[in-house]
């Protein structure tokens, strides 16, 4: 019960003591270097801490060219109507409608929280502009350097994507033992649901891993996860084929057999190329066969022909990825 309580709530007790440090040291600082509003930077790194690296470097970057803009409305605004509420009321307008078509939606709150004091202060002095400067600064550069313990969860995603294979590999066992059945009422898609929630999970946690590596960068996890999510996509359409396969023709079998080496040559590293050249002579010897001697035989045989082709796109996906990362 206890090692549950600390893994709910653990990494939140953790994330929440470094917030709480990173604001207090920003307001410290602020404090050091006599700027007055203080607080407002502990509040600045609190807004700043993203879910990884890239995210709250985006965010800085971002709010530190709206700040920029904001001085210059904000100047404006009071310049023409003064030190009032109706030239704040208007400089949020323009503001926010600036943020919103640049896509800077997170800095309305954080950059009116400092053009505000220019209001409260009644003065835009030099002075005045290098303290809201600085509190930017300080809050801000306290929010990243939070961040900084932000890790590639590498282990995680390993274990989420062995999941997903695992999942991957139960679909094409059960694919090779429905196709020899005529009776397939009891087969459903309920495997491709469990397989597409673990791809989601895995696909979160490599964009994470991603969001945290800002040098020596390397897509292998994204591509791995996108490789699987268009392997089910052709699984699906595999599926699709194999339910509608009433009669079982001598193909059958031969089919059933490939699938279950695929089950069984089924791992991270293997490239395919073996898989492939049994299934291009498969494919050779099918088209050499006798004619079907009904439309029964006719349509399923055409199903199998097919499910053999989209075998071939299944492969073909592994077999680039793995050429690849291999080079």
């Amino acid at each position: 019960m206890r090692e549950d309580i600390n893994k709910i709530f653990g990494p939140h007790i953790l994330k929440a003591s470094k917030i709480a440090l990173a604001a207090v040291l920003s307001i410290l600082t602020a404090n050091l270097l006599g700027l007055k509003y203080a607080v407002t930077a502990g509040i600045i790194t609190v807004l700043s801490i993203q879910n990884t690296k890239r995210e709250t470097l985006k965010t800085a970057r971002n709010r530190g060219l709206a700040f920029l803009c904001a001085l210059i409305i904000s100047y404006i605004c009071y310049s023409w109507l003064g030190f009032c509420v109706s030239a704040f009321i208007l400089y949020l307008f323009l503001f926010a409608f600036l943020c919103l078509n640049a896509g800077w939606g997170e800095a309305i709150a954080m950059d009116s929280v400092l053009i505000s004091h220019f209001l409260t202060e009644q003065n835009f002095r030099v002075e005045m502009i290098v303290n809201e400067l600085l509190l930017l600064i300080v809050g801000v550069f306290f929010g990243i350097l939070i961040n900084l313990h932000l890790r590639k969860k590498e282990d995680e995603f390993d274990k989420l994507s062995m999941q997903v294979d695992e999942e991957i590999k139960g679909i094409i066992h059960r694919m090779a033992e429905n196709l020899m059945r005529e009776d397939k009422t009891g087969y459903n898609a309920d495997c491709f649901i469990r397989l597409e929630d673990k791809i989601y999970f895995a696909k979160e946690c490599a964009l994470r891993n991603w969001n945290n590596t800002l040098w020596s960068q390397s897509s292998y996890e994204l591509d791995y996860i996108r490789m699987r999510e268009n392997q089910n996509r052709v699984l699906r359409n595999i599926y699709d084929s194999i339910i509608l396969i009433k009669m079982l023709p001598a193909q059958t079998m031969q089919v059933a057999a490939f699938f279950k080496e695929i089950e069984a040559q089924y791992h991270r590293e293997n490239d395919v190329e073996g898989l492939l050249n049994i299934l291009q002579k498969m494919l050779s010897d099918m088209k050499l066969e006798n004619l079907p001697q009904s439309r029964e035989e006719f349509e399923a045989r055409a199903l199998l022909f097919y499910t053999l082709m989209q075998l071939d796109e299944f492969l073909r996906l592994k077999n680039r990825f793995v050429v690849k990362y291999r080079k």
